[in-house]
């Protein structure tokens, strides 16, 4: 088994990968009976596919039995709350349809509809790992049950999830590096202070005015700075400017 796109990958990051996924396989299924879903970009409608377009997940992790393929549900990767989930959670967590269940409270969790995971998972429970990659990319392993009846995760996520969690993240970080996924962007310049604060605020929708009178500043200072960025991160307009600066970490919620 090769793991990738269409994507030529050297011999020895094809066992690295292999290594990797048949570790995280054998500790999921053989000490904890659970079956691994890997998806290394939830913003793709796409789960990751072998040389030959199969998908992994049926054919090394054991998806290709199940009498239901809850996976070719139509835009799985979007709508599933577990994806979902991912998006507003950096740990892991388990989650069922009474609620997610994380290792710190995480209140952006509390309005998502859970009422269809079955639906999207195949299951009535599942323990999910979110990867947050460079470049605003999140990847997601997900675990569920073998029996299909179990909807209560809490004593597997307080022994293994720690150990889930690093297993995960090596197949996922090996796989991504190795097909060269995220992509690639010019080694931009480090933005200063005033750069990043202006940024920050437009981002929050303040104008160059409004922006001036919060940080007391005049003006063109306003406009000078965010122009400065503008040509650091080699972007035509503010909103370009924005947008590759929130990929690069740079806009961090303003308090």
């Amino acid at each position: 088994m090769v793991y990738a796109t269409a994507h030529t990958i050297p011999d020895d990051l094809k066992d690295q990968i292999r290594e990797a996924a048949t570790r995280l396989k054998e500790f999921a299924f053989d000490r904890v009976n659970l079956r691994v879903s890997l998806c290394d970009n939830i913003a793709s409608k796409r789960f990751v596919h072998d040389e030959h377009g199969s998908m992994l997940n049926e054919v090394f992790f054991g998806w290709s039995a199940e009498e239901k393929r809850w996976w070719e549900t139509k835009n799985v990767t979007y709508f599933s709350p577990v994806t979902i989930g991912a998006r507003y959670e950096c740990e892991p967590f388990w989650c069922n349809k009474n609620g997610f269940y994380t290792r710190t409270p995480n209140p952006a969790l509390f309005s998502l509809d859970l009422s269809k995971i079955e639906h999207f998972t195949g299951r009535k429970a599942a323990l999910v790992v979110p990867i947050h990659l460079p470049f605003g990319r999140i990847a997601a392993v997900t675990f569920h049950p073998e029996d299909g009846e179990c909807d209560d995760l809490s004593a597997v996520f307080e022994e293994f999830s720690e150990q889930l969690e690093q297993l995960s993240r090596q197949l996922v970080i090996r796989y991504v590096k190795a097909i060269d996924a995220i992509p690639k962007t010019a080694a931009y310049p480090l933005l200063g202070p005033r750069e990043i604060e202006c940024l920050q605020w437009a981002a929050g929708g303040k104008t160059d005015g409004e922006i001036a009178q919060i940080i007391a500043r005049s003006h063109a200072t306003i406009r000078f700075h965010i122009r400065s960025a503008m040509e650091k991160l080699d972007s035509v307009n503010r909103s370009q400017a924005i947008y590759k600066a929130a990929q690069l970490g740079y806009l961090a919620k303003v308090h």
